[in-house]
């Protein structure tokens, strides 16, 4: 899964990703990159390696709508589930 984050900070991103890598472990998700855009420093992608594509699918898509419900301008990442 291939993720993107506008409007942050690589150094916020990163603290969070580490702070919710035993979480995300537990979902089968394995962050294998983080970047900052060259172009643009305040975007951020990042990688992971998924066990279950469909459960991840399944899991971002409840993840984010928690979001949303509870703060409506919430910034959440655009994902990208790739396949290969």
């Amino acid at each position: 899964m291939l993720a993107k984050l506008t409007d942050v900070e690589l150094s916020d991103v990163k603290q969070k990703l580490a702070a919710d890598a035993p979480a995300h472990a537990e979902q089968g998700m394995y962050l294998e990159h983080l970047w900052s855009n060259a172009d643009h420093p305040n975007e951020v992608l990042f990688l992971f390696r998924v066990d279950d594509l469909e459960h991840c699918k399944r899991l971002m898509a409840r993840v984010h709508l928690e979001a949303r419900l509870e703060d409506p301008d919430a910034k959440l990442p655009e994902t990208i589930f790739l396949d290969g």
